[in-house]
This record gives structure tokens, sequence and C-alpha cells, in this order.
């Protein structure tokens, strides 16, 4: 079992960076592959992916954030960090991180359980 963890600020004001931190924990990752997501919930909205890293050092962004999200993988300290610069009120949304881990059959995914963050002036 993998535990995920999200942690940062709960309240930013316009044109702040935004950085979450995930810190995940459990079972030793014993697979090949791995990637870490970040996932977020405006809103009454659905469920939007922002960025992955896998953990042979490729990363996927979304192409609505690319210019603004960064990723990192802290592999010593079991950390995963994302950075979100020039926020707006656009961006309050609860923030999910996740783990998918590659099985033989398939993957299995696990979630933090999220943390709001409000960009409000």
């Amino acid at each position: 079992q993998v535990q995920l963890q999200e942690s940062g600020p709960g309240l930013l004001k316009p044109s702040q960076t935004l950085s979450l931190t995930c810190t995940v924990s459990g079972r030793p990752e014993t697979t090949l592959y791995y990637r870490t997501l970040w996932i977020r919930q405006a809103p009454g909205k659905g469920l939007e992916w922002l960025v992955a890293k896998t953990n042979q050092g490729a990363t996927y962004t979304s192409p609505s954030l690319q210019s603004r999200i960064r990723i990192s993988e802290d592999t010593s300290k079991n950390l995963v960090t994302l950075q979100l610069a020039s926020v707006t009120p656009e961006d309050t949304a609860v923030y999910y991180c996740a783990r998918r881990i590659s099985t033989d059959s398939g993957y299995v995914e696990y979630w933090g359980q999220g943390t709001q963050v409000t960009v409000s002036s």
C-alpha cells in the first residue's frame, strides 16, 4: 500500500506562485515503472489533469498550463513538488497528487486526500 499526502498554503493572492508538496510513504517501489500525477478539481467542475512525472525522468504537462507549471521529484525524500506560477482565482481548486504504478496486468493508482487551494485578493 502506498500513501500520499499533499501539503501547501491554503490561500494565495493573484500573481503568486503556488507550491505544493506530495509526500509519498508506504511500501517501497519495486516496480520498474511508475509516475506521479497532479490533478485538481475546481468548484462545480470535473477533475483536471495537470502534470505527470515518471521515474524514468519524463514529464508530461497539460498544454493549457505548460507555461506556468513545473513538477520536480526528490526520490531521496519521497517528495514530489508542484509549482504553479502567476495564479489567478481560476486556479482555486482542490489539488490531488496520485501515483500510478505499473503492474503485470496494467496499473494500480493511489491518491492523496487532496488539499484546498484558494486564490483571492
